[in-house]
């Protein structure tokens, strides 16, 4: 009985190990590229999604859980969720980062629930193009020319995508739901 605890005890730490390893992972994936530097240094605070899940066929959505920063430290625990509606088809998964510019926009941010219009942005980073995806699409352009990454309202928004594939020309927000530490 002791060795079998032990064992679920160990499983139970080297899991909250591999949440945590993952949320690290996404932070250096995200430094990694030039356009995130800025923010790095700058940002009041930013929010972390290491997976968020998203898919489609007419009527679709995505989910993902993250974590505030501010500091270096995390403050607390926030979800995702979208729903979509037009044309859609797909699945597809893919890391998030939201920059909070000051004060004002961590406190609205964190405020418990937070949403962005379908008019929000997000700077797609990719390795060898540069891509520019908003809550309702994608399109990406091959060569030198980069959009310019820039806070809207006092947010900035960067994804990673990390697989599958989506075709989508939709319109929805994302809903953030926020719990302190």
């Amino acid at each position: 009985m002791k060795k079998w605890l032990a064992m679920c005890v160990g499983v139970l730490v080297l899991s909250f190990q591999a949440v945590a390893d993952d949320y690290q992972a996404t932070i250096q994936q995200f430094k990694k590229s030039d356009r995130t530097t800025q923010f790095f240094n700058n940002a009041y605070g930013y929010a972390v999604f290491p997976t968020i899940g998203k898919g489609g066929i007419g009527i679709g959505g995505a989910y993902g859980e993250g974590k505030v920063y501010r500091g270096g430290a995390t403050t607390g625990s926030v979800n995702m969720g979208q729903v979509t509606l037009g044309f859609q088809l797909g699945g597809q998964a893919f890391s998030q980062i939201i920059f909070l510019q000051d004060k004002r926009a961590y406190d609205e941010f964190t405020s418990g629930s937070f949403e962005f219009g379908a008019q929000a942005s997000a700077v797609a980073l990719t390795i060898g193009a540069s891509a520019q995806a908003g809550t309702s699409g994608a399109g990406a352009a091959a060569g030198e020319t980069q959009s310019k990454a820039h806070y809207v309202s006092g947010y900035a928004v960067f994804t990673l995508a990390k697989g599958g594939l989506m075709y989508e020309a939709s319109i929805g927000g994302q809903k953030f739901n926020y719990t302190a530490n």
